[in-house]
């Protein structure tokens, strides 16, 4: 394959390229462009040709980028935002600003994250809204890729495998107590034996998209298991199902401690602690030098990430 004379591309076509990677869609990247989808259409077949390269294939409602046109888009992207940058100091005034953010979150991480944050908006973005949609770990990267959120706060593990444009951020390590109702029969304990601990009857928490909670991978890692009887998918019923019966769970210690459940529960130090797990903030690579979506990791990684 011949390389395309830089001196013959038109250089309007690279405005295209980086809206249809940045917007996911040729109808969005028409509306940011403001320019007709027919006109985009045509541009995207010049690139095509220009480059010798499908360069975006349909994916849902939506288009994916090619190998190819991933491969351009660090250095184009790149070079478009230097150029940007030179010409015009792009800036976010958050105070009227009238964006909307997505967010994909748990009802655990949005519990802890919503309040503060609708707080921070109301004095620095009053006119911003924001969405949140559920979060299911192994989504993580076609929730980004496919541009139906602009950021996730989840919990990472190895089905969240980290794709090329995929970034993230540590914000906070998850502290896990073990929950029974106040008046449990193992309330009364110093402290849980492991023998008394798995034998109990337990509920944890899976999130769509997975079929084994993570503590019972650790424990089967480890050649042992837990009498665990039922699973839901959401953590504050698991706190409500905790203080109405005698089942006992594994659930992170801060979200407890501002729930409504909190004065019915008694929390006792897990008797096999599995490894750390860590909220993450996730984003797509094209995001990067968007000024929207940096104020809102910003503001997201200055309120919420903790160092440990």
């Amino acid at each position: 394959m011949s390389p395309m004379p830089f001196r013959t591309l038109d250089l309007n076509l690279l405005k295209v390229f980086e809206a249809l990677m940045t917007e996911g869609s040729v109808t969005r990247a028409a509306n940011a462009l403001k320019m007709t989808q027919p006109a985009v259409s045509n541009a995207l077949a010049r690139l095509r040709d220009a480059l010798s390269d499908p360069l975006f294939v349909r994916s849902g409602t939506g288009i994916r980028p090619t190998q190819r046109a991933v491969a351009l888009w660090d250095p184009i992207g790149g070079a478009l935002e230097s150029i940007r940058g030179a010409l015009d100091e792009e800036v976010f005034d958050s105070r009227r600003a009238q964006t909307e953010f997505s967010l994909s979150m748990s009802d655990y991480v949005s519990a802890l994250v919503m309040p503060r944050l609708l707080n921070r908006f109301a004095e620095m973005a009053p006119t911003a809204r924001i969405r949140t949609v559920p979060n299911t770990i192994i989504g993580i990267a076609d929730q980004l890729e496919d541009n139906r959120v602009d950021c996730v706060l989840s919990v990472y593990v190895n089905e969240a495998l980290h794709q090329g444009l995929i970034r993230s951020r540590s914000l906070w390590t998850v502290d896990y107590a073990c929950f029974m109702r106040r008046d449990h029969p193992l309330a009364g304990k110093k402290r849980l034996n492991v023998r008394s601990f798995l034998g109990a009857r337990h509920v944890d928490v899976s999130l769509a998209g997975r079929t084994l909670p993570t503590y019972d991978q650790f424990l089967g890692s480890r050649g042992l298991s837990r009498n665990l009887v039922a699973i839901v998918n959401h953590y504050n019923a698991a706190y409500e199902i905790v203080r109405q019966s005698d089942l006992i769970a594994v659930l992170p210690r801060d979200l407890s401690a501002q729930s409504r459940q909190a004065p019915y529960l008694h929390a006792m130090p897990v008797p096999l602690p599995a490894p750390p797990r860590i909220v993450s903030l996730f984003w797509h690579q094209r995001n990067d030098t968007v000024p929207a979506q940096r104020w809102l990791r910003e503001t997201l990684v200055e309120m919420f990430a903790r160092m440990e």
